[in-house]
């Protein structure tokens, strides 16, 4: 009885795969990733200008730099109300109440 239960319970709980669950799990890594690329490719650029240059503080400047872009370009691409149910909606083929 008690293992029908769990087995009823289980089957009700929404899983990743229909995109119930982690709706908003893919914004977050992809905004987790943004930031931390263009800091990443910013602060190469600056030591690579830096090494070259041997002015030592490009590195720090070129990852604040890369920090500011990324986060100007979060704000734009999901700062928007609604944007990410746009988002949502263009690549599951659903509005965002997970009605058709």
């Amino acid at each position: 009885m008690a293992a029908d239960m769990d087995r009823s319970r289980l089957a009700a709980r929404p899983t990743a795969a229909d995109g119930s669950a982690a709706l908003g799990l893919g914004t977050g890594w992809a905004v987790f990733s943004y930031l931390i690329s263009g800091m990443i490719a910013y602060g190469a650029i600056g030591w690579g200008i830096g090494r070259a240059l041997n002015a030592g503080w490009l590195f720090p400047v070129g990852m604040i730099v890369g920090m500011a872009i990324s986060v100007s370009y979060v704000i734009y691409r999901y700062g928007r109300q609604g944007s990410v149910e746009q988002h949502l909606s263009a690549t599951t083929g659903t509005r965002a109440g997970g009605r058709e």
